[in-house]
């Protein structure tokens, strides 16, 4: 299996539109990999919230169908990153798609931990309320979007969905890319996934972005990290790795079935 990471800036001088052919542009030269991957909410800029309203589209709009005949042209499996979704009802989400290589739409995921620290995306953005996972020639694949990466109980619904690949869309900023490589690693460890985790790069709002896109197998082990550059950055994986990771170290069998009832004893002075 050939993954592309394709990591990319949002500069706020540049059109959407300009943005849109510039990545398609990489994106199409990434045409040899089995699974291209975009950043999160790339098209608008994460740090661009005055735009959110305005670059919201719904599910069936026009970047959609773009991605998905991107994906077509490839005849690879297309992660588009997230967009700003607009419901029916007019909330906003932020929502990360999966094409297959015939263009179709074959799974999404909207962000369920909207960021509030020196963020309004929870002012902005409703959140997301189901995970799932969906089956592929590389195993079972999920997602999850940025923030969501420091809350382990979600991890475990994934792997309670039958995850075996997770992809993580990203605007994750440099001042905690110790806290980015930590938890892609982490996460991969503890649930017996493949992490693949495409971040964002350049400067949004300030906001210096921390890049390092990287991909962790279910034993901790770095497979690829990028830079901060802009560009593509490779990986082959077997993806037979994570079920025979579960096999010989089936620390997932000893998970108790809830949690919920332990009992839970308050310290002592």
């Amino acid at each position: 299996m050939k993954i592309a990471l394709v990591q990319i800036g949002s500069p706020e001088d540049e059109p959407v539109a300009a943005r849109f052919d510039r990545v398609a542009g990489l994106v199409r030269s990434a045409a040899s990999a089995d699974l291209i991957v975009l950043p999160e909410l790339w098209a608008t800029g994460y740090f661009a919230f005055d735009d959110y309203a305005r670059d919201a589209e719904p599910a069936d709009g026009p970047s959609l169908a773009r991605l998905g005949e991107l994906a077509r042209e490839t005849g690879a499996y297309l992660h588009g990153g997230s967009f700003v979704e607009r419901l029916p009802d007019g909330a906003l989400r932020n929502t990360a798609v999966l094409f297959d290589p015939s263009g179709k739409l074959v799974h999404s995921y909207s962000k369920v931990h909207v960021f509030g620290y020196q963020s309004k995306e929870a002012q902005l953005l409703k959140p997301g309320d189901h995970v799932s996972a969906v089956a592929t020639p590389f195993g079972a694949v999920a997602g999850t979007t940025c923030y969501d990466l420091r809350f382990p109980e979600l991890w475990r619904c994934l792997v309670d969905a039958g995850a075996e690949i997770v992809i993580v869309p990203a605007a994750w900023p440099a001042a905690r890319l110790a806290h980015w490589r930590l938890f892609t690693t982490a996460r991969a460890v503890e649930d017996q996934v493949l992490v693949v985790a495409c971040n964002a790069t350049g400067t949004q709002g300030g906001v210096e972005l921390g890049g390092h896109s990287r991909v962790v197998d279910p034993w901790g082990t770095v497979l690829a990290e990028a830079g901060t550059e802009e560009g593509i950055t490779w990986c082959d994986v077997d993806p037979g790795v994570v079920p025979a990771t579960r096999e010989q170290f089936p620390v997932l069998d000893d998970r108790l079935p809830s949690y919920r009832e332990l009992t839970i004893r308050g310290a002592h002075a």
